[in-house]
């Protein structure tokens, strides 16, 4: 595939196959697909050693290229890791089908009997940066909803997404469901997603995963529907009534748990009657623990940290540096989130219930959190077992999107020879 004639020819016949299994997926048994997920967590965990050998090969490439240390965290494979993202596989399983779910029902005067069933979308690409296990993540929840789909990963996962790819193809193959209902992209070549965007006749959705530059290009290029699952650009608000004991423990595992993940926090918000008590404190432990804080307002000057420039205001760094400052009440710290956020995932610390519920109510992200780490913002801790991505729009879905999000709907209705006059 080196050319664009081939690449053209070859993501065409993806797509047909995908075409093919996805009218098969949508009614396969709910059996079929739960064993399926079932045999490809067990074929992950067999071949351990081999997904680590290629995972090694990933890191040595990524390593070669100068990738930052936050996306090699993300990159890299091991036992542990492996065992979790198999446990993922299996979660999926374990939940409810949601093909043919009745979501209402109800009956007009006439003896119209109506009900909204979910339905699968049909086929899913998903174009995804060097996370190996949103490769599991996405074929599993596309799988559990019926759904074909089509796995472009980054580069520098190349080798590991082959090797999990191959696990949910075996499983596929053993639960009696076409193999082609999870396809990935055979090559690094970046004409293969110019190709994926434009494939209106047989994509029916995009979900895009991974930084700004990433999510901007699918959203620009596409000619098929996109679930945008833009940057996290995440902030922590510390109210003035704020407990000290939870905000320093929250602070500290939003921020510093996982640096590389989306729902890290990146700005942190201090009402400004705290900042000299609370305020100080965080920002003291932050720096202890080997965070970079970079501050503006009532913070600036305190020793160890950086003043902040006016580009720290809406950055995801993704990285061991925060931006922090102070505002001078609630108004002021929705106020800054309504003019630098993402959408994506914000918090309060308050031990006042009216605060939080104020927050709660006017902080219109995807996901708006009191007095909890905003590293809960992924699908498997809110129970779907996994997630194919963080969608900060308003059409369709919106937060993590686990199989229940990649479904539609359709009505149907039953009459007794019912006629309209």
């Amino acid at each position: 595939m080196k050319d664009d004639t081939n690449i053209a020819a070859t993501m065409a016949e993806i797509g047909r196959r995908a075409r093919a299994a996805a009218s098969e997926l949508a009614i396969a048994k709910p059996e079929a697909k739960r064993a399926a997920l079932e045999a490809a967590a067990e074929a992950l965990v067999a071949r351990t050693d081999e997904l680590l050998a290629a995972n090694a090969k990933d890191m040595d490439f990524a390593r070669e290229k100068g990738v930052t240390p936050a996306m090699l965290d993300r990159l890299e494979l091991d036992a542990g890791r492996i065992t979790a993202i198999a446990d993922s596989l299996r979660a999926v399983a374990a939940q409810d089908d949601p093909i043919g779910e009745v979501i209402e029902t109800w009956e007009q005067p006439n003896g119209l009997k109506f009900e909204q069933v979910r339905t699968p979308l049909g086929v899913v690409g998903v174009i995804y940066e060097s996370r190996p296990n949103v490769t599991a993540d996405a074929g599993a929840l596309c799988l559990k909803s019926g759904n074909a789909v089509i796995l472009r990963g980054g580069s520098e996962s190349f080798h590991s997404s082959g090797v999990i790819h191959s696990c949910l193809v075996e499983g596929l193959a053993k639960a009696g469901l076409p193999e082609h209902s999870v396809q990935r992209v055979p090559t690094r070549d970046r004409a293969a997603v110019t190709e994926m965007l434009q494939m209106t006749d047989t994509i029916d959705v995009i979900v895009p995963r991974g930084g700004k530059g990433l999510v901007g290009l699918v959203q620009r290029e596409a000619r098929v529907p996109v679930f945008a699952h833009l940057e996290g650009i995440v902030h922590i608000y510390i109210d003035k009534d704020a407990d000290p004991e939870v905000a320093l423990k929250i602070v500290l595992n939003a921020k510093t748990r996982r640096t590389g993940i989306c729902g890290a926090a990146e700005c942190l918000l201090i009402h400004e009657d705290v900042a000299d008590t609370i305020g100080q404190g965080l920002i003291r432990a932050l720096i202890e623990k080997g965070v970079e804080v970079r501050v503006g307002g009532k913070l600036a000057g305190i020793e160890g940290t950086v003043a902040a420039a006016e580009d720290d205001w809406g950055r995801e760094y993704l990285d061991m540096i925060i931006a922090a400052r102070t505002v001078p009440d609630i108004d002021g710290a929705i106020g800054h989130i309504r003019q630098y956020g993402s959408n994506h995932t914000d918090c309060i610390i308050t031990a006042d219930d009216a605060t939080a519920e104020r927050f709660l109510n006017e902080v219109d992200s995807a996901i708006v959190m009191v007095n909890a780490s905003t590293q809960f913002a992924d699908g498997g801790e809110f129970g779907m077992g996994a997630e194919i991505g963080i969608a900060t729009g308003r059409l369709h879905a919106r937060g993590p999107v686990g199989s229940r999000q990649l479904t539609s709907f359709k009505y149907k209705v039953r009459g007794k020879g019912t006629i309209r006059t």
